[in-house]
């Protein structure tokens, strides 16, 4: 059993949309954290529509939307192979290097006490725009 103030260490990604890959341009619309040990993994989506068709114009939202319910599916286990796999190894597949739309950034570790609250602020800090 956990203590209170155990230290956890966690991994985090922030999940983008790449529209154009061979541009590199993306905008950050979510977060996916890990935790190895207590086998925890979060993910959470922001789709702001107005924010993506101001940056990037014609859009196909809809596909974007199906896309993201899909990596959304894997993370929390649902519907898939994949989603048969242990928290970590979900983690792993999910942040693998791809040329894709929908990416993440480089796997960043950390430790906390508390990982919900740790996921939120980083869900603040790195998703949701000021």
């Amino acid at each position: 059993m956990q203590s209170k103030h155990e230290k956890n260490l966690y991994e985090y990604a922030v999940i983008r949309f790449i529209p154009k890959v061979e541009r590199g341009e993306f905008i950050n619309v979510g977060l996916v954290m890990m935790c190895k040990r207590r086998r925890w993994l979060q993910v959470r989506i922001l789709l702001d529509e107005k924010r993506i068709y101001a940056i990037f114009g014609d859009v196909d939202i809809e596909l974007l939307r199906r896309q993201l319910q899909s990596f959304e599916a894997i993370a929390e286990g649902r519907h898939s192979p994949i989603g048969d796999l242990d928290a970590h190894e979900r983690f792993r597949w999910l942040t693998a290097v791809r040329s894709a739309c929908i990416d993440t950034s480089r796997p960043h570790a950390g430790l906390t006490e508390d990982l919900d609250l740790t996921f939120d602020m980083l869900f603040k800090e790195q998703v949701v725009t000021p």
